[in-house]
Parts: structure tokens; sequence; C-alpha cells
């Protein structure tokens, strides 16, 4: 099993006078702490509790005592365990004061969970759950995010170019609706399994993009959660080996990461895909996962992250920038419009279409896109970028400075911010 945990952080001694930068300090690493296990305490915990609502509160209070004694005593060596020891213990409180303890409390006093780095199992299962086809798709997808994966609000809101308040609402809507309903909590029997398998790849698609580049926070990426959408659909993979999305998605991800050594400098900035250096790319999982998608093509059951991952081996296998075959990214990306007909998939068959027919008439493709982008930052980047090889300077700027005001993101708010000093 592939490791996804980073080593914990340094246990830092307590210093007299720090003052409130250690504090922060410390705060700091106890939110990445929490980022990485908030997905494995939550699936722990309601897979003993089946309660959605009382295992977030635990995981929250958890945070909370964690904040209290970390900055003074230091961060445990086993944080995650920690935090679910303290959890547990809360759970064991409330418990005693509701209906059915005897049931749960047994459940509770009998498992043995001491450590949460085995539970990959867990968390496909509560994927499962919330991905019951009783519950609107947005909705399956946006409780799975907060649930299981551990995404803020704000970045389920941003990949679904939404509200956060609107969000929100089918958050609370699918937990109380799970409760109702008496939704099991389990991975269903193969049978089952199909219905549910697009929500399933949808969030494991969301949660990777959102480790590959962040849509908010202090870091341009986070990488351990992209390893860990990476790790949970291997898993999925194993439970369906003759599905081809799911081995597509696979495929995908382990191309995009073949390019994670190339993709920042060395002072973390952004380094766009026209200008990293290719021989720091992984050449043998770049040849691995493109035999992967030699073989799922000859199922002959094409989808769209199948051809996701044809467009990301095109550009992985070019020995150059110059030497990528866009008239074949073009082409997949027509038919990738035709199976996942988004305004995003449009807007990067337009990208594609500047290599192929000129910017102009690529830019006629990407501002036919205005009513529906125009929150979108990379609508806005793109746009600048086509302006800039037209010549037209001023209107590129201005394209900029509306995409500088969408982005969240450290490392490109540095991209878009060198742009605009030129």
């Amino acid at each position: 099993m592939i490791s996804t945990a980073a080593a914990p952080p340094p246990r830092p001694s307590p210093v007299e006078g720090e003052g409130d930068s250690s504090r922060a300090a410390v705060e700091d690493a106890v939110a990445n702490v929490f980022r990485e296990e908030a997905g494995r305490l939550t699936a722990a915990l309601v897979r003993f509790l089946n309660d959605f609502d009382l295992a977030e509160d635990l995981v929250q209070e958890s945070l909370i005592e964690a904040l209290q004694h970390w900055p003074k005593e230091g961060i445990p060596d086993r944080p995650g365990a920690w935090l679910l020891i303290t959890a547990r213990r809360k759970a064991l409180d409330r418990l005693r004061r509701q209906a059915k303890y005897d049931e749960k409390l047994s459940l509770l006093v009998a498992s043995q969970l001491h450590d949460i780095r085995g539970e990959g199992d867990n968390r496909l299962q509560l994927i499962f759950t919330c991905c019951h086809p009783s519950l609107a798709r947005e909705t399956q997808v946006a409780l799975t995010l907060r649930a299981v994966m551990g995404l803020t609000t704000r970045e389920i809101a941003s990949a679904f170019l939404s509200s956060e308040a609107t969000v929100a609402q089918r958050i609370v809507r699918a937990k109380q609706k799970i409760v109702r309903a008496s939704i099991p909590y389990r991975v269903p029997p193969t049978a089952e399994m199909a219905e549910r398998l697009g929500e399933v790849l949808a969030v494991l698609y969301l949660t990777f993009n959102e480790g590959y580049l962040a849509s908010s926070g202090a870091t341009a990426e986070r990488r351990n959660l992209a390893e860990d959408a990476v790790w949970l659909t291997n898993l999925l993979v194993r439970l369906m080996p003759d599905e081809p999305e799911a081995i597509g998605l696979l495929v995908l991800m382990r191309l995009q990461l073949a390019r994670a050594a190339a993709r920042f400098d060395g002072a973390g900035r952004l380094v766009l895909l026209q200008e990293q250096d290719r021989s720091l790319w992984d050449r043998s999982a770049i040849r691995e996962a493109a035999s992967m998608l030699e073989r799922v093509a000859r199922l002959r059951r094409p989808g769209p992250y199948q051809l996701q991952a044809a467009i990301a081996a095109c550009h992985a296998e070019a020995p150059s920038w110059e030497a990528t075959d866009w008239e074949q990214i073009f082409l997949l990306y027509g038919r990738l419009a035709t199976l996942w007909p988004t305004s995003v998939v449009r807007l990067n068959r337009a990208i594609a279409m500047q290599y192929v027919a000129g910017p102009a008439r690529a830019l006629e493709e990407v501002d036919v896109l205005a009513g529906e982008l125009d929150d979108y930052r990379l609508f806005h980047a793109t746009r600048a970028q086509l302006l800039r090889a037209l010549d037209r300077q001023e209107e590129a700027r201005t394209a900029d400075e509306r995409a500088l005001t969408l982005t969240r993101n450290p490392a490109e708010r540095v991209l878009i911010e060198e742009r605009l000093t030129i």
C-alpha cells in the first residue's frame, strides 16, 4: 500500500517569550495535520457511530482540543492517532448521555482504533455511502468532498463554480436525508456499484484536482491530497478491475503526477507546461500509464476520463513543447465535448484550437463562453494569453487583472502579477 501521509511535523519545544508568532506557527502545523487527517477521522467515526453530524462534531472538537494542548505540549509523534483517541473519548462522553448507549458503547470499546493510517477502505465505504442514488448528484459529490476528503465549503464551491451558501445547504440536506433514510454505511454489492460509479469518480477527480493545484490556501499544491485520491482510485480499480473509466481516471492522475518535479521552480513559482524541464519528468511512470491506457482502449468503452488521460498522454509523450501533437489533442477535446459538454471542456478545446487554427479563431470560441465562465479565473487568464498573442496588450492586461481578482492560489497569483508588471 502506498503511504499517503507526510511525516509528522517535528515536536516543537515551548519557548518562553515566543508569543503570538510561536502559537501561529503551531496553529499552521495543526491546520496542516487536520487537512491530512480529517477524512480518515470522519470515515473511522462514521463507521462506528453511523452519524455524520456527530462524527464531524467530534472531529472539530478534537481539533479545538489540539489547539489548546499542542502549543504548550508540542505536536505528538502520531498526530492522527492523538486526534482519533481524543475523538473516541469525546464520543464516549456523548453516548453516555444518549439512548442506545450500551449498543454503541460496546462497539467503540471493542474497536481497536489506535491509528488511522489503514483507513483507506473505510473512506471508500464512506464515499459509496455519500454517493447513494437517492441523493442528487451535486449533493453526493459535495457531501463526499466535505465529509470524506476534508475539503472546506469554499474549496468545494470553487470546484462547482457555485456559492458557499448553496454548497453548505446541499451538505446539510444530504446528511439529514442519509439519517432519515437509514442509508447503510458500506461498499454496495457489485450489482449496485455501477449506478454510483459516476459520482464516486467525480469525487476522486475533484479531490485530485484540488490537491494538484489548490484553489486557495497558503500552498500552491496539496500533494498529500492528490496522492490520497490516487490511492483511493487504485483501490476502486482493484474492486472494479474491468471498469474502463476507473482505470482511465487512475491513468490521468498518474500522468499528471509524473510531471510533479518540474511544475514549480526553486522559489515555488508555477512553471507552465511549455516551460517545464522535461528531463525531470518521471518517464517510467509515463510509460507505465501509457501502457495501461492502451490496454483499457482495447475494451472499446470510451469515456470522459479515458479521453482526458489520452490528452495528458499526448503531452507527456511529446519530447518537447514544439513537438506536441496539437491536432490529435484538438480532436480528443472534440470527442470529450460530445461526452462531457461542459463550458470548461469547451474552454480547453479552444486553447488547443490556438495551435491548430490560430489565436484569433481560438479567441472567438473563448468569447462565446463569457456568460457562463465570467467568474472562472482560467477563462480570463486564457483570454489574456490569446489577446497577447494578437498584440492586444491593453485588453490582455484587463483580462489578467480580472483573473487576478478570482485567483486564490499563491503560485497562480505570482504568475499573473509578474505578467502585469511587464
